[in-house]
């Protein structure tokens, strides 16, 4: 693997992701980090930490795309591609604790996936 420099912005970035310990767009993080950074430049930054494995990628419902430290994923057996839970409610994205079991037909093979529920989380239910 490729040593990369560290930057002020990834760690500002990265500093954002752990505090929040949410799963956020782009934009938030954007509008949190307190360096002087474009949308590009984090943008660049977030799909390097999602090769490092560092965070992941979630695309909502809704076309957009967020971020995430798994600290829960990086702690247990969920594999990396696992399914995520948005909230109607109270807006929030988290990965699921438990796996959930899919199948597909005969002869298809997943190599990746993007699994989001929607709904009524606990908390708000």
């Amino acid at each position: 693997m490729i040593k990369r420099r560290n930057t002020a912005t990834q760690e500002a970035v990265l500093s954002v992701l752990l505090t929040k310990k949410r799963a956020m767009s782009q934009d938030a993080i954007v509008k949190q980090i307190d360096v002087n950074a474009d949308r590009a430049t984090v943008y660049r930054i977030l799909n390097r930490f999602c090769e490092d494995e560092i965070v992941h990628r979630i695309v909502a419902d809704d076309g957009k795309q967020y971020f995430a430290i798994c600290v829960k994923c990086n702690e247990t057996d969920i594999p990396s591609n696992h399914f995520h839970f948005r909230c109607t409610n109270c807006e929030t994205i988290e990965c699921l604790p438990t796996l959930v079991e899919f199948s597909v037909p005969d002869k298809y093979f997943v190599h990746q996936m993007n699994c989001l529920l929607v709904g009524i989380c606990k908390d708000c239910s």
